[in-house]
């Protein structure tokens, strides 16, 4: 740690001398940055404003750095006045009040999402957040104003385009085709019409057709992935007392730039009894599952792959032969390291036996949850030239690593964390998210027209509010005033000739014995299946009947299947054979990230567009990346598994 101490203050140094400064005769602060921390947060703390910041620290206006020093101007003197000095223009400040929007500010302004953006380079990471400070060009300094507005082109949306395929052939950003088309849902309509270039204050209710530009199939390729399903009508919804912009755009399941498209009233404020225009259906589906398909090797490019894992060698260097034997029996997260490796040897040897064309280097990230030697790893080692970079393990880590590498586009896989992720274009969660688990069973059992239940206890608060806020449509057990079952008023909730299923959340040995009794007494008359949406010790223990569970075939979310195919029967033997173990969890996710990582780059493309157009499925995970809206890409490869009466775990169809 004495290096980076070092480091730190040589930066400072740097910047104290060497920086050509409106603050120079005044006596700077510095700041340590922190995890996490925004420049908002930041500048708030020392009541200056975002501007002065990147004044002094201009490589902070590419992000923020744990542990990285700022220089904060002194309070006062030669302080910045409402009104700031940019390149080209002249800047007003505007402080984030309540309710405001970013479309509201840039319709006060009369300036672009682009232009606020670039002055303002803090909201692509950490969006608008009450008490910020923005800086508001003047529109005298934007570069492209209503009067030199490019000729309207338009796009007919064809089969299986996306959003994704129609920027990039028309060499735009998803960004700037969604701002000109703020009405699109969540999806694309085949036959669409899209606003591709040109004002919308300069289209008139007969404007010319014949502008339109069409692309055939052919022009836009065939392997694109398909449209979302978009239901195209709506109702009028009634403003409720306490409801905010954030709540309503939970509800209907739209950003609040597309909620203040559809009602441009909602820019000045949300007010109690104001009619809105939302869509009919909520919530709105989603994007169209992407087909899976088994990758073969077409590619006689070689590519080269890096895998950083956890060894931590520099602690073992010290030990002692007995020091490590008590290490590995005790160092849990060095066996998960070791478990992750062995499994991504075994792949590395299959690829070696399918003949393709890939080097593979193995480096030790030397990382713990605050450190890790990834900044000199790709130094040292030329890694921007990677056409793809397995791990860290950590969260922080990985996400450093794909900043580092962020603009040389290198894919960053991060193998193992549950973390949603920040907004990096090159950074590739594999493991889906707690909430999308959850959301994925609610749309099985809601694409099968059932009946949804809740039965929770009321210590999970957070279970309660995750329900009501993303999914109206499920019923709630009442309970009885000491928070027991109550089977009456949960058998009245069951609908005869659909499925029922009760999704039931509790540890209480009680309440789920009282549960399951009611739904094995109806199972004369209704159609009922238990459900949990994520693991339950209780269930396990030898209070509840198994077979019962099989009885109620006992279904839920999993990031993991149970594989007892040939293939897996292979592996497992193979794997036996060679560690004399059976593979563990973190064994065989080693195997399906590294494989289907090596798979994916022996295609004659790059990483990004395996993932763009297609789903895999390895020994016993699946990766189905979709791009979030905020940037990166999550994994939404989950599987729906449920208990059977002949007492074996099947996958759900």
């Amino acid at each position: 740690m004495k290096t980076m101490k070092y480091f730190f203050v040589i930066c400072m140094v740097l910047l104290l001398f060497n920086h050509d400064s409106v603050f120079a005769q005044e006596k700077n602060t510095t700041h340590k940055v922190a995890k996490g921390e925004t420049i908002n947060e930041i500048s708030q703390k020392y009541k200056v404003t975002p501007f002065d910041i990147y004044q002094l620290n201009p490589d902070a206006q590419s992000g923020l750095k744990p542990n990285s020093i700022l220089l904060i101007p002194k309070k006062g003197g030669n302080q910045k006045p409402l009104t700031a000095t940019i390149p080209g223009a002249k800047a007003i400040i505007h402080e984030v009040t309540p309710k405001e929007t970013l479309y509201g500010i840039e319709k006060k302004y009369e300036v672009t999402d682009e232009a606020l953006k670039e002055a303002n380079p803090f909201l692509e990471n950490e969006g608008l957040q009450i008490g910020q400070t923005l800086i508001i060009p003047s529109k005298n300094g934007l570069k492209k104003t209503v009067s030199n507005q490019d000729k309207v082109v338009y796009h007919d949306v064809l089969p299986k385009e996306t959003k994704y395929s129609i920027a990039k052939y028309y060499g735009i950003t998803i960004a700037e085709l969604e701002q000109k088309n703020p009405e699109i849902v969540s999806g694309l309509p085949i036959g669409y019409k899209l606003r591709i270039k040109g004002n919308p204050e300069t289209l008139g209710p007969k404007a010319d057709k014949t502008e339109a530009a069409f692309a055939s199939k052919e022009e836009m390729g065939e392997n694109n992935a398909q449209p979302a399903k978009v239901l195209f009508s709506y109702r009028s919804y009634v403003i409720k007392p306490k409801e905010t912009l954030y709540s309503l755009s939970r509800m209907f399941n739209l950003s609040q730039e597309e909620l203040i498209a559809l009602n441009p009233a909602l820019s000045q404020g949300v007010t109690e009894g104001m009619i809105l225009k939302v869509p009919s259906a909520t919530p709105v589906l989603q994007e169209i599952k992407k087909e899976y398909t088994v990758l073969s090797n077409n590619s006689a490019n070689r590519k080269k792959l890096v895998l950083l894992l956890p060894f931590n060698i520099a602690k073992m260097e010290v030990d002692t032969a007995n020091s490590i034997i008590t290490r590995l029996k005790n160092d849990k997260f060095l066996n998960m390291t070791l478990d992750f490796y062995a499994g991504a040897l075994m792949a590395i040897d299959s690829a070696k036996q399918l003949g393709l064309s890939l080097d593979v280097s193995i480096y030790d990230s030397q990382e713990t949850k605050d450190y890790s030697n990834i900044a000199a790893l790709i130094k040292r080692n030329n890694l921007e030239d990677s056409d793809a970079i397995i791990g860290p393990f950590y969260q922080s880590n990985v996400e450093i690593t794909a900043e580092l590498l962020h603009k040389r586009q290198v894919p960053v896989i991060s193998p193992l964390s549950k973390d949603v992720g920040n907004s990096l274009s090159n950074l590739y969660q594999t493991i889906p998210t707690t909430t999308e688990v959850k959301n994925t069973m609610f749309n099985y059992m809601r694409a099968r027209g059932g009946v949804i239940i809740a039965v929770v206890d009321r210590k999970k608060e957070s279970v309660i509010q995750f329900i009501k806020e993303n999914h109206k449509d499920v019923k709630f057990a009442t309970l009885n005033p000491n928070g027991s079952v109550s089977p009456e008023n949960l058998q009245r909730l069951f609908v005869k000739g659909k499925m029922n299923y009760v999704v039931m959340e509790t540890e209480n040995t009680s309440m789920i014995k009282a549960t399951m009794a009611t739904m094995l007494s109806a199972m004369s008359m209704y159609q009922v299946q238990l459900v949990i949406l994520e693991p339950n010790e209780t269930l396990d223990t030898d209070e509840i009947n198994f077979v019962n569970l099989t009885k109620l075939k006992l279904m839920y979310p999993s990031v993991a299947r149970e594989n007892e195919t040939p293939e897996a029967l292979i592996f497992e033997k193979e794997f036996k054979n060679r560690n004399k173990i059976t593979p563990s969890a973190y064994a065989i996710r080693g195997f399906d990230v590294t494989f289907d990582t090596m798979m994916r780059l022996s295609q004659d493309k790059k990483y990004q567009e395996t993932v763009d157009f297609t789903a895999t499925e390895q020994i016993d995970n699946k990766f189905e990346f979709y791009k979030k809206e905020d940037g990166g890409y999550t994994n939404k490869g989950i599987y729906i598994l449920y208990y059977d009466t002949d007492l074996t775990i099947k996958e759900a169809k």
